[in-house]
């Protein structure tokens, strides 16, 4: 068994999750994360911490040498969609050249399993849903091309070094654990803006976009609850001891449209949410949604939230026990 992991990332949203269940499996886990939008508070307490910057080569070099890990998960992006049309450099920066930086590290001090946080944003609009993993890859906007151009990068350094690595591609993450939420500053994700709109932290939320070629006009996405794709994580890293090259759909094979998700949380807080109707945001596609056929073939991955009201609720629990979120 991998017993070292170094987790780039793991103060975030899905890292800390990961984090934890990494532990729960009996792993060592060195978190590296640089807290520009992670928590402290978020991090299981028995992990190591390095405040550090994967485009940093000699704090990743120190931290190699001195942790040695044997395997490396990477969720140290950023990763809004509105603000990679803004400003794409720093997507590419971030994103791209600091996973280049890192994996560069990795290979000189010979760790040769990687797990990739990917995103559903590398399909861009797809001709077709659900989306198997063999879709075209043609991003409509910047943060989905960061992403895919590791992926890219992750074929070469496969061919070339012999690094093992499993490519998850994400839906929509969502919902909470008991002990860990989601807490984005500034916050620009649905759920957790309804939940501060029901809180009275937000007089109201948009809606972006009411013309799209869906059922009720409103963008459709796959909402896969964050212990799900945790358990993903660690049956891929588990794979990878014995096969080098995983790519993987994690969603839940249901779209649900904005309007669906805002009716949802209305049933699960009790609280009207008002909502202001504005045009499209640029770069979001119609509809994303996963065929998670693959990894449940291969690696017998079973997400245990399949209805979008459970993983509301989930998300609802920690947000009321939490209302401003992390306090750190």
């Amino acid at each position: 068994m991998t017993d070292r992991v170094l987790v780039c990332g793991g103060a975030g949203y899905i890292g800390s999750t990961v984090c934890a269940e990494l532990l729960k499996s009996g792993r060592q886990v060195i978190v590296l994360d640089n807290f520009c939008h992670g928590h402290r508070a978020a991090v299981p307490e028995a992990c190591t911490v390095v405040e550090g910057d994967i485009r940093d080569s000699a704090c990743l070099n120190d931290t190699l040498e001195r942790y040695r890990p044997q395997a490396c998960m990477d969720f140290a992006a950023f990763i809004e969609v509105g603000e990679s049309m803004r400003d794409p450099g720093a997507f590419f920066d971030n994103n791209s050249f600091g996973t280049l930086n890192l994996l560069r590290a990795l290979v000189r001090h010979g760790v040769d399993k990687f797990v990739f946080s990917s995103t559903a944003a590398v399909y861009g609009e797809p001709d077709c849903v659900p989306i198997s993993e063999e879709a075209s890859l043609r991003p409509n906007n910047a943060y989905g091309e960061s992403k895919l151009m590791v992926e890219r990068m992750l074929a070469w350094f496969s061919k070339i070094h012999g690094l093992r690595s499993a490519r998850l591609r994400y839906f929509n993450a969502a919902g909470n654990t008991s002990e860990r939420g989601e807490d984005h500053h500034p916050e620009s994700h649905l759920i957790p803006i309804m939940m501060q709109v029901a809180l009275g932290q937000r007089p109201h939320a948009y809606i972006f976009g009411t013309d799209y070629d869906t059922p009720d006009g409103t963008c459709v996405r796959d909402y896969v609850h964050i212990e799900d794709l945790a358990s993903a994580h660690i049956l891929a890293l588990e794979a990878l001891e014995k096969r080098s090259d995983l790519v993987y759909n994690l969603g839940n094979g249901q779209g649900f449209s904005v309007r669906e998700i805002v009716e949802a949380l209305r049933r699960v807080t009790g609280q009207s949410i008002p909502v202001i109707e504005g045009e499209r945001r640029p770069g979001d596609p119609a509809a994303l949604v996963a065929s998670s056929e693959r990894i449940k073939r291969e690696l017998g991955w079973q997400p245990r939230y399949t209805d979008i009201e459970s993983i509301v609720a989930s998300a609802w629990e920690w947000r009321k026990r939490h209302p401003h979120g992390y306090e750190d």
